[in-house]
This record gives C-alpha cells, structure tokens and sequence, in this order.
C-alpha cells in the first residue's frame, strides 16, 4: 500500500513541479525555477510517504513566502 501511495504523490508533487518550472523559466524567476526543479527530483529520494508528503508540501508553499 505505501509503494502506491508513494507513486501517487510522487506524481503530483511532480506534476506541480512542472508548473513551477515553466512558470519561473517564462516570468525568468529563480525561485519557481529552483522550487520546481527541487519538486520533480525530491520524489526519487524521499522513500518514507508521510516525509515526502511534508518535503512537498514545504516546497510548494516556499515560492509564496520567498520572493527574490
């Protein structure tokens, strides 16, 4: 069950990821850039579900509290 889920978030986390790097490689900002960089490439290291779920979570949130 957790190999499922895993995937699955491991997709959506991924998924936001892209967003955020098309997004900050059209607006040319380095924070989405990096953030979504970070969000499709954490998913391969993190194997715990609970860990990935607050790794991605912290991630998501960061372009909206720090803005250079």
């Amino acid at each position: 069950m957790q190999s499922e889920s895993l995937l699955l978030w491991g997709m959506v986390f991924g998924s936001i990821g892209l967003g955020f790097f098309i997004y900050g490689k059209k607006q040319r900002a380095a924070v989405p850039l990096i953030v979504g960089i970070a969000l499709s490439i954490v998913p391969y290291f993190i194997t715990d579900v609970y860990l990935l779920v607050v790794a991605g979570a912290v991630l998501v949130i960061t372009p909206y509290f720090i803005r250079l």
